[in-house]
């Protein structure tokens, strides 16, 4: 359909509009007037939007344009309103240009979005049976609008609590099924921002010894046709459309802009509890798809700017997201969404930090990974930006995306050549223990080089992605069928081992040894050095019966199941103690790199290895490929790093035995003269229980696959 046989006439769009500003963009309410600034520089008109309760549409027309920003200001908006633009342009899909105002598109910068999307073909810009042509189909029936939000919330005292790297212990958790089955949230708020900010959790996450929560998405997401198509939703919400609006189905009180506040509330409530919030940001790819996707938003204002292409053929998108599309964070109108937004989220929403979903992809200018780039370089000199955590995801779904330790400080990173070390290691696959030793010590060979401390390693044994702790030890295949991808998603390479028994088995020595096997690797986490990740629910043993993808899982599969009856309790007193012993011990959570030599004249090294005969690994243990147990000695009298004042620390010395092989194993304990008594703090061998004593130059009998820990007498 041509510019000029578009049906509208004049008589359909309302007056006044007037000029407005075109500096800031999205949707600014005053008492006089809403102010509405969107960007798309090669449309041809554009029309605000506003709806009334029963779906009435009233246009205005917006008459400015203003360096590539259409703009207008609409007196007599309510707060609350919803809203949307409808937006012309040339229809030249081989180029990359879908404009078509038939379809309601969703502000960039929407602060709130109501409703819900209606799944079917409304949205497509082009016919689906003929794709060249303009869709003539009106799609203000399917999609969620826009709100106008005027938030006046009391922060009163929230500060934020600038905890230091290395005193962060990260919990990665969902918003909803974190609190969905919780018997102590009230039924009305389970699921929602102010079920998660409730004392109930707050209270649980103290007790644990967490530090701060890293939410999964909650930027306004939809699901994926194909996903809808079989009867199953986004539940992780790695698929955003609303980089500025908290998903709106988290909120327990209405979607009219109430979810800004609940959402701050929440944060606020964390603060008040000492907890930081990250939130996981998707920045890399939106929720329209590949080229022949909907238009919900940005493929409606500017498809050429946003989008990478491959250039050829012309229009054929570049995805190094697996996800159809990748956002071009060179194009000054895509990098500035996603400063604003980020800028948004740290100084209105008060939120600590954040985890970059596939960081390798936002890095690439043009095609090439470049960690001088724009996207880098400008949250580097960012004045609110360069002050919060930053969190890489080191990779995208490319074969040179993998980037593990390349990216430039002030960035951590999640390690994931950690998790599969702990993996190997506990389940006797590893060769040796030379990387095992490389990962607790902080991975001094990823961040040593570029001047980053061991808490630039973001490590874990699990994540959201892939199989929970109790399922590493409980399978060693992948059971998606409920996915509906005929299990061919979800990771083949689990690292994982179900110790004789696929899935639960009522056997009480293969439960037994499979707790055992998850606080081998819980308790290692939490005594590396570095910055430990654990996942929701680790700790007391859930399950997701084998899936390793549960993405689409918006059920029991993905809730967390707060019944006792089937918990590994135990499991969570040896993480907990594990965290207190690393809240308790600087030794535990040093900031510099170990140098495997004294700090001061003729005192010990800071970090030494020893072999189980109570020697000091020499190179040729180093490179026993049968050798499955390891001493790490670290000393704490004195700490390499000074106190606030400059004075020496002093803390308690430790050793923690790891014996990953399926015989018990004597352990000398070496004969120095910094350590001579001490006693067992932690272990997962029953035989050792917390308070045995142990002297310079005796033994130990460690059990078949454990751990314990040991520390010097005061």
């Amino acid at each position: 359909m041509s510019l000029n046989t578009w049906r509208w006439s004049d008589h359909d769009e309302t007056a006044p509009v007037w000029p407005g500003r075109h500096q800031v963009l999205g949707a600014t309410w005053t008492e006089e007037a809403t102010n509405f600034a969107v960007r798309s520089p090669e449309a041809t008109a554009v029309w605000v939007c506003l709806f009334d309760d029963d779906g009435t549409e009233t246009r205005h027309r917006l008459t400015e344009h203003t360096l590539g920003v259409w703009h207008g200001a609409i007196p007599g908006v309510p707060v609350g309103q919803r809203y949307g633009f409808r937006v012309d342009g040339p229809w030249d899909p081989a180029h990359g240009r879908r404009f078509n105002p038939e379809k309601l598109l969703l502000d960039p910068y929407s602060r709130a979005i109501s409703g819900d999307l209606t799944p079917g073909p409304d949205p497509l810009p082009h016919d689906p049976r003929r794709p060249s042509r303009r869709s003539s189909v009106d799609s203000a029936g399917a999609m969620p609008r826009s709100v106008v939000v005027h938030d006046t919330f009391d922060w009163g005292e929230d500060r934020a609590l600038r905890t230091r790297w290395r005193d962060t212990v990260i919990y990665e958790l969902h918003v909803k099924g974190y609190t969905e089955l919780h018997n102590e949230v009230p039924e009305h708020l389970r699921g929602t921002y102010a079920g998660l900010g409730s004392h109930t959790v707050t209270r649980y996450l103290n007790d644990l010894g967490v530090t701060a929560v890293e939410l999964l998405p909650v930027h306004h997401f939809f699901t994926e046709p194909g996903v809808a198509d079989r009867g199953l939703v986004n539940y992780w919400g790695y698929n955003s459309i609303g980089f500025l609006a908290p998903h709106a189905a988290y909120c327990s009180t209405g979607d009219r802009g109430q979810q800004v506040a609940e959402f701050k509330q929440m944060v606020k409530n964390f603060h008040a509890a000492g907890i930081e919030v990250f939130l996981d940001v998707v920045y890399n790819h939106t929720a329209e798809g590949g080229q022949d996707g909907p238009s919900y938003s940005f493929r409606g204002l500017d498809d050429p700017g946003f989008y990478k292409r491959s250039g050829t053929p012309r229009d054929a998108y570049w995805d190094v997201t697996g996800c159809g599309n990748t956002v071009d964070s060179t194009d000054p109108g895509a990098l500035r969404l996603i400063l604003d937004s980020l800028r948004y989220w740290a100084t209105e929403m008060h939120v600590d930090g954040f985890r970059f979903d596939l960081a390798s992809a936002l890095a690439r200018t043009g095609h090439d990974i470049d960690m001088a780039g724009a996207f880098l370089t400008t949250i580097a000199q960012d004045p609110v930006l360069r002050h919060v955590k930053l969190i890489a995801e080191p990779w995208d779904a490319s074969m040179d995306g993998y980037r593990v330790g390349s990216f430039p400080p002030p960035w951590t990173e999640w390690n994931d050549r950690y998790r599969d070390t702990v993996r190997d290691f506990w389940r006797g696959a590893s060769a040796g223990v030379r990387e095992l030793a490389s990962r607790m010590a902080g991975s001094s060979d990823l961040y040593a080089d570029d001047g980053r401390s061991p808490y630039a390693s973001v490590n874990f044994v699990t994540a959201h992605d892939g199989f929970t702790i109790r399922d590493v030890v409980s399978y060693e295949a992948k059971h998606n069928d409920a996915n509906g991808e005929d299990n061919r998603d979800g990771s083949n390479d689990n690292r994982s081992w179900n110790h004789g028994v696929e899935g639960e088995t009522d056997d009480p020595e293969i439960t037994a040894l499979r707790r055992r096997q998850a606080a081998n690797m819980m308790i290692t986490l939490c005594l590396s050095s570095g910055s430990p990740m654990i996942t929701a629910g680790d700790e007391r043993g859930r399950t997701q019966r084998g899936n390793n993808n549960a993405y689409c899982q918006d059920n029991d599969v993905s809730w967390l199941d707060w019944r006792p009856d089937d918990a590994w309790l135990d499991v969570y007193d040896q993480v907990k103690a594990a965290l207190r012993l690393r809240r308790e011990h600087p030794a535990l959570r040093q900031r510099h790199h170990f140098a495997g030599a004294p700090t001061i004249e003729g005192g010990p090294k800071d970090l030494a290895w020893f072999h189980p005969r109570g020697e000091e690994m020499t190179a040729q243990d180093w490179h026993d490929d049968a050798l499955q147990a390891l001493g790490m000695f670290v000393s704490g009298d004195p700490l390499r790093s000074p106190g606030p004042r400059g004075e020496q620390q002093r803390d308690a010395s430790f050793m923690i035995w790891c014996n990953a092989s399926a015989d018990a194993v004597e352990v000398t304990l070496p004969e120095n003269e910094w350590v001579r008594t001490g006693e067992v703090v932690l272990a997962t061998d029953p035989a050792l229980p917390a308070g045995t004593p142990v002297e310079a130059g005796g033994t130990i009998t460690l059990s078949p696959r454990s751990l314990a820990v040991l520390r010097q007498s005061r």
